[in-house]
């Protein structure tokens, strides 16, 4: 074992360069999303969640925005590799393009089917005019979120590229200045500080917009004013390079990432559903949850991530056995470092509730399912870094089918009949679901194992 992390610690360094700016980006976001949580929280339990059902709604379109870019970027990792300026700008300029699509359905679906969406939600026991209560809360949030979304896919083609191409501390930069604005326009506008209107989950909803915008800003004037340092930005809106042989080469290895993180990410929606069947109490708890966990799992997020990234490069530059080998110690790395997180979280899992203005019970049902979370947080590494091994190599239909196919075969069926037709609890049923993971390991370390994701997609 000594041995094995030895002749790993090369890549383990290089990890960490990539992972750790991704990981301070993806943790400020998060931390700073658990404060706009609890400030949402202040106003009060039903308005918290309105707010939660929306973004589980915007959740699935974000992930397909990120799987649209993730598709692209393993050409973009590949090329920058090869040290192919001109490939890498067909790549953003495909991101681009189809991130702006991507928004147009997405405004069109939010808008004709928002309310059915948000009654799906709302089916479990709750006291007479909840419901209603909620539903209102959740429709006028989701109005004003809609604004955010163009900026948003804009953002992730920049941000995605910029990375890709070895450079993750202006991504971070732009994230973190975001979420800073974010947060201080929260504590004006919801609360209606320093004679701003007291605007409650709306004021939410208008910072993150406006946040949203700053991110934008800051990559594209950053992006556009060093062309040296970026040449693919040359000419990018005016001077194609994107040819229909690969239009149709990246969009066959982004469309299953793209139907893989819609799914997954309904798949998702789907699961909290089967849990709000169990009462408008539990709605509020998973909320919390979802906040909390978030940001401890950017750990193996971002290391995901990371061995994605590592990975294509080296695929691109045909490295095949030496990124064999990377990847076994990459994986490996990665859940060890997490057990140690898994281990914090249980042990404040009872202090972050407490932070919450809302009921004892909701309270501690958050408490419970909050360790059951970090008890399989080392489970979620391993398929998170299973996922992003499978997918360097571009074989996207192998990841569709071990991601979201794992998820609606098993998963979903499991919490229907689960919510439906037995009365199990809240904690053991949320614990039987994530268990089903366990299997997902299994499969997906015989999918590494073999090397059917040692390709290079831009040969």
């Amino acid at each position: 074992m000594i041995k094995f992390f030895k002749s790993g610690l090369p890549y383990f360094r290089r990890m960490l360069i990539v992972a750790v700016p991704i990981m301070i980006q993806s943790g400020v976001t998060n931390f700073v999303s658990m404060l706009d949580n609890i400030m949402v929280g202040q106003v009060g339990t039903l308005e918290m969640s309105g707010v939660s059902i929306v973004n589980q709604l915007m959740v699935v379109f974000n992930l397909c925005i990120f799987g649209a870019m993730s598709g692209a970027g393993i050409f973009t990792a590949q090329f920058y590799g090869k040290k192919d300026s001109s490939g890498v700008k067909s790549t953003m300029q495909y991101k681009l393009l189809f991130s702006l699509f991507l928004t147009a359905v997405g405004i069109a679906a939010f808008v004709t089917m928002g309310d059915k969406l948000i009654g799906a939600y709302l089916q479990g026991e709750a006291a007479e005019g909840e419901r209603e209560l909620v539903a209102r809360y959740a429709a006028d949030y989701l109005e004003i979120m809609l604004v955010g979304l163009f900026p948003f896919a804009l953002s992730q083609a920049y941000a995605s590229t910029l990375r890709e191409t070895s450079d993750r501390v202006i991504p971070m930069i732009s994230t973190v200045t975001a979420v800073l604005v974010n947060l201080i326009l929260n504590y004006i506008l919801i609360f209606g500080h320093f004679g701003a209107p007291k605007m409650g989950i709306n004021g939410a909803a208008t910072a993150t917009v406006i946040s949203r915008f700053a991110e934008l800003g800051i990559l594209v004037i950053w992006a556009h004013t060093h062309k040296k340092k970026y040449p693919f930005i040359k000419g990018l809106f005016f001077s194609s390079t994107l040819t229909r042989e690969l239009l149709k080469k990246i969009t066959l290895i982004s469309l299953p990432l793209l139907i893989n993180e819609a799914l997954w990410s309904a798949g998702m929606a789907m699961l909290n559903q089967c849990y709000s069947v169990r009462g408008l109490d539990v709605v509020a708890a998973v909320n919390i949850v979802s906040t909390v966990s978030n940001v401890f799992n950017v750990a193996f997020i971002s290391f995901g991530s990371a061995i994605g990234i590592i990975l294509s490069q080296m695929l691109g530059t045909g490295e095949k056995e030496k990124a064999k080998e990377a990847s076994t110690r990459l994986l490996f790395f990665a859940v060890f470092t997490v057990i140690f997180i898994a281990v914090t979280m249980v042990i404040f899992a009872p202090l972050f509730p407490k932070i919450y203005n809302t009921s004892d019970e909701i309270r501690s049902l958050a408490s419970a399912l909050i360790t059951v979370v970090a008890l399989f947080m080392p489970v979620q590494s391993f398929t998170n870094a299973c996922y992003f091994t499978l997918r360097s190599g571009g074989k996207t239909v192998i990841t569709f089918i071990f991601d979201s196919g794992f998820v609606w075969t098993v998963s979903v069926p499991l919490a229907f009949i689960l919510s439906r037709f037995t009365a199990v609890p809240i904690v053991p049923m949320y614990a039987i679901i994530l268990s089903a993971d366990i299997i997902k390991c299994v499969l997906g370390y015989a999918f590494m194992k073999k090397g059917v994701w040692l390709n290079t997609v831009v040969e």
